[in-house]
This record gives structure tokens, C-alpha cells and sequence, in this order.
């Protein structure tokens, strides 16, 4: 059982930077994929980008490529998405996700393990 808990969002202007950071409790993160969704309001929530068990491989939405880096600290039992050059379409409640039995899954229902999320906010 893992819990997951998102922090850093906030709100920022057009062409700044957020960190968003998720702190896992429980057993076992160190052996799992840790991604990151996003949901703006009346839209599906969406995958923006994933990170395999040892930060070897790593996954991006093309609308995450080149501005945000996911990455992971398995000491720290944390995982983390850099945004840079942030834009007003980037605004929603960033979601971490985690599962053992998937590898860069672009797929939320493969993910069992969902902490209660972090709102980004960009403002023109």
C-alpha cells in the first residue's frame, strides 16, 4: 500500500517555473512508476509524464516535452515534475500516480495509487 501526497503547486505567471513534488508513505515505492496527470476543469484527466522504478526511462506528453522533467528520489521516497516556461494551458490539479505493474502507461487506469492533488495556476 502506498500513499501518495502532491505539493508545490501554486500560482505563476506565463514563462515561469513550478516544482511539483509527491512524497510516498508506505512500502515499496522504490520498486514502482510514479507519474504525473493533469485535469483542467471540464476536460479528462491527462498524462503529462512517468518515470520507471529506477529513473532510467522516462515518459512525456508532447506537451510536456522540453519544458517539464519528472524525476525521482528513492532514498527520499519522492517524486518530483519540473515545469518550466509555463503557459496559461498548463492550468490544472497536477495528480501523482503511482503502480507497480506499469512502465511509462500514458493510461490513468492503470494506476492504482493516486495522491489528492495540487492546483497550477497561469496567468497571462
Amino acid at each position: 500500500q502506498v500513499q501518495l501526497v502532491e505539493s508545490g503547486g501554486g500560482l505563476v505567471q506565463a514563462g515561469g517555473s513550478l516544482r511539483l513534488s509527491c512524497a510516498a508513505s508506505g512500502r515499496g515505492f522504490s520498486y514502482i512508476t510514479v507519474a504525473w496527470f493533469r485535469q483542467a476543469p471540464g476536460m479528462e484527466r491527462e498524462f503529462v509524464a512517468a518515470i520507471n522504478w529506477s529513473g532510467a526511462s522516462r515518459y512525456y506528453a508532447d506537451s510536456a516535452k522540453g519544458r517539464f522533467t519528472i524525476s525521482r528520489d528513492n532514498a527520499k521516497n519522492a517524486g518530483y515534475l519540473r515545469m518550466n516556461s509555463l503557459k496559461p494551458e498548463d492550468t490544472a490539479v497536477y495528480y501523482c500516480a503511482a503502480d507497480s505493474s506499469v512502465s511509462g502507461s500514458q493510461n490513468a487506469a492503470d494506476y492504482h495509487y493516486w495522491g489528492q492533488g495540487t492546483q497550477v495556476s497561469v496567468s497571462s
